[in-house]
């Protein structure tokens, strides 16, 4: 039987910022389940929590996910002061692949139909990320999106077991 490789002991956090699609959240719960990353929710949810799709997507790893719910956006930004987060996007200024992570980085997405907000973006072009893609690609399901840049941040923070 192949057993999974085994991570380090890490603290990093995948946000959702008003997510509108259950199956994508309970997807990228699944990844934060398997990795050990942190998922943060930020209302308004575009579901309810109870939802079947979000169950399914989601499997049966719901009660190995550490999940927290915050209430709003201003209420959410108040606590990233001294943390370092970073703003996934694809109007991001600077390529996931010149980004140095931390251990206990925060990786936010935003809304499927809408991303994250312009004047959060314009005030933070430091901290803005965009996955490479192909000229001309608009951008990749979230839940894909967070894949990528979860396990990149796992790879540089990583190590060898």
């Amino acid at each position: 039987m192949n057993r999974p490789l085994p991570l380090s002991t890490h603290r990093l956090k995948i946000v959702l910022i008003e997510p509108e699609i259950p199956q994508n959240t309970g997807n990228i719960a699944r990844l934060c389940a398997v990795t050990g990353a942190q998922l943060h929710l930020v209302r308004p949810l575009g579901f309810f929590l109870s939802s079947k799709h979000l169950k399914r997507a989601g499997m049966d790893y719901w009660d190995k996910v550490d999940l927290h719910i915050h209430d709003s956006l201003s209420i959410f930004q108040g606590m990233l002061t001294q943390q370092t987060y970073w703003l996934c996007s694809s109007k991001g200024n600077t390529s996931l692949w010149n980004i140095a992570f931390k251990p206990n980085d925060w990786l936010i997405f935003g809304k499927e139909t809408a991303g994250l907000p312009a004047d959060w973006l314009a005030h933070n072009p430091d901290k803005s990320v965009q996955i490479p893609m192909v000229p001309d690609a608009r951008c990749l399901n979230i839940s894909v999106a967070a894949g990528i840049v979860l396990f990149e941040a796992l790879r540089q923070t990583q190590y060898d077991k």
